[in-house]
């Protein structure tokens, strides 16, 4: 083949490319086209009060949740994906025992993981966790219908569980990590029950000082859980005390549910609507959704 011929063919497969790419270019975004839409992947695991219990109804599920809770509140935002998941269960302990009645969540967090809807695509991930892992119902009974002697000891029965709680979070946070590498893990506390310089209630006002007290310990359990050197660098505990605020069980506008003439409702020690809409806000206030969105 002659130089020139060689050239000339060379010259055309050029033109080719360009035009190709240019093509190609054309379809992929044309010109003025709307970049795609950025929103939050959120999953959920945890316990009933990321499961909703306390607002809206029950919903069917492999476990009990409620189409009102604050991960519903967040999936209604535009900046969030309407399919994100949440595999919250009332009554979820963090680790797998014998006696469970709903999914741990870590077997929330590996079925999620197995099924590839908790993976490197993940942004946010809510949780909430520890409560019932130290049966945190022990001292409301106590401190119901006992002296305040056995509500101190109840108290401090609770508080003995926590560093085998907090071992159990951080497998948990670390198994989060894991699995969605560049998700912000979000973990929130809970709310102070009580309000003692409120109306009368089923516990005495220095009752309901103790198990103020076992809330905010627990909490700081969690804090520190949330703090450890494996999970620190993507995990953030939210606070939710001065949220609730004015809003205990015994307070004039409760965002926490409390029925007495039904003490073993699901609902009790709940938070209410307006609750969890506190919780979806501390959540959006905590993390900035804008900038964990991709397309």
């Amino acid at each position: 083949m002659g130089t020139t011929a060689l050239r000339r063919r060379r010259t055309a497969f050029a033109a080719g490319l360009a035009t190709l790419a240019m093509a190609l270019g054309s379809t992929a975004l044309p010109a003025g086209a709307a970049p795609p839409e950025k929103d939050v992947d959120l999953v959920a695991v945890g316990d009933s009060y990321t499961a909703g219990i306390g607002a809206g109804t029950t919903t069917l599920s492999s476990c009990t949740q409620t189409n009102g809770g604050y991960v519903n509140l967040l999936k209604a935002l535009p900046i969030v994906d309407g399919n994100s998941t949440n595999a919250a269960c009332a009554g979820a302990v963090i680790v797998d025992r014998a006696s469970d009645i709903a999914p741990s969540v870590l077997e929330q967090i590996a079925a999620l993981t197995a099924s590839g809807t908790l993976s490197v695509r993940t942004e946010l991930v809510a949780v909430t966790a520890g409560a019932n892992d130290i049966d945190f119902t022990m001292p409301l009974k106590a401190c119901a219908g006992s002296t305040l002697d056995d509500c101190a000891q109840a108290v401090q029965g609770v508080q003995a569980r926590f560093p085998a709680m907090q071992a159990d979070l951080v497998e948990a946070l670390t198994a989060i990590r894991t699995a969605a590498p560049h998700a912000t893990i979000a973990v929130f506390g809970y709310p102070l029950l009580f309000d003692p310089d409120g109306p009368p209630t089923l516990l005495s006002e220095d009752a309901q000082r103790l198990v103020n007290a076992g809330t905010l310990a627990l909490n700081n359990a969690i804090a520190q859980a949330t703090g450890a050197p494996r999970v620190k660098a993507k995990a953030a505990y939210i606070d939710v005390t001065k949220a609730f605020k004015a809003h205990a069980v015994n307070s004039a506008y409760p965002w926490i549910n409390f029925n007495p003439a039904d003490p073993f409702a699901l609902q009790n020690f709940h938070p209410t609507a307006a609750g969890h809409q506190a919780y979806a806000d501390a959540l959006s206030e905590a993390v900035n959704l804008n900038k964990l969105a991709r397309p």
